[in-house]
Parts: C-alpha cells; structure tokens; sequence
C-alpha cells in the first residue's frame, strides 16, 4: 500500500470529483427562493384583503409558510424539492420550519417524548432560548424607559 500526502490526497479527489453544475444550481436556488417569497407575498395580500392589519398579515404569513414548511416535510415533500433547488428551500422560513421538523421525523420511532419531543428542540432549542432571552431584555428595557 502506497502512502500519499493530505496535499495529494486532496488534488486526487479534486481530480475524480465530478463538477458541480454551479450555474444551474444557482438559478434553481434563485428561482425556488423567490417563489417561495413570491408566494408569501401573495399570501400578504390575501390576508390584507380579507382584512386583517399589515402587522398581523405578516404574523399570518409567517404562521401559513411555517405550517406548509412543516407539513411538507411530514409528507416527505419538502426534501425532494430543497434536492433540486438547494439554497432556495433552505434560506426562507420554510427552511427553519423544515429543519425542525426534520429530526423529530427521523427520530420518531424511538418514542414519542424521548424521540420526537426530544429531537424537536436540537435545531429550535437555541433559537427560542434567544428569542425568550432577548424578548425579555425588550421588556425589561421597554418597562424603564415608559
């Protein structure tokens, strides 16, 4: 067996890896991204015209595009299409929606709280630790300058 350097390790597998289509991948993200987007704010609209405030419009949209992130994955909907559209289905909230629901799918067989519930929180649990942190620190600042 021959020893070989990292450094030739390296441009071998540069060598055999086969090329990435980085322009096609680029207008898949792009174009996927912004139908996504596109759709949420068709969904503004909508909910304008049915009369709710901006404000809590686009608390209802954020609600819908989490739900359809969420039910999406559930139906193993969502994995194929962030396949062909990469960066597209991962940067819009439907992405944080998918990556929480991801691992409580995968884990759901060992059990419903040690699985699921457990699972739930590794990608969610930081996040709403600094949303609780920093919405109490909006409060508590709030509270001394009223």
């Amino acid at each position: 067996m021959q020893e070989i350097s990292n450094e030739e390790y390296a441009r071998l597998v540069d060598r055999r890896s086969p090329r990435s289509p980085l322009l096609k991948n680029m207008v898949c993200a792009f174009v996927t991204g912004g139908l996504i987007c596109a759709g949420g704010q068709g969904l503004l609209s909508l909910y304008g015209v049915l009369g709710l405030p901006e404000e809590e419009a686009g608390a209802a949209v954020s609600v819908t595009l989490v739900f359809l992130g969420v039910l999406l994955t559930g139906l193993g909907v969502y994995d194929k299409l962030s396949r062909l559209a990469g960066a597209g289905t991962l940067v819009p909230i439907t992405g944080f929606a998918n990556a929480v629901a991801s691992p409580a799918m995968e884990f759901r067989t060992e059990g419903f709280v040690l699985g699921t519930g457990a699972r739930l929180f590794t990608v969610a649990g930081p996040v709403i630790v600094f949303g609780v942190v920093a919405s109490v620190c909006y409060g508590v600042v709030l509270a001394i300058f009223q």
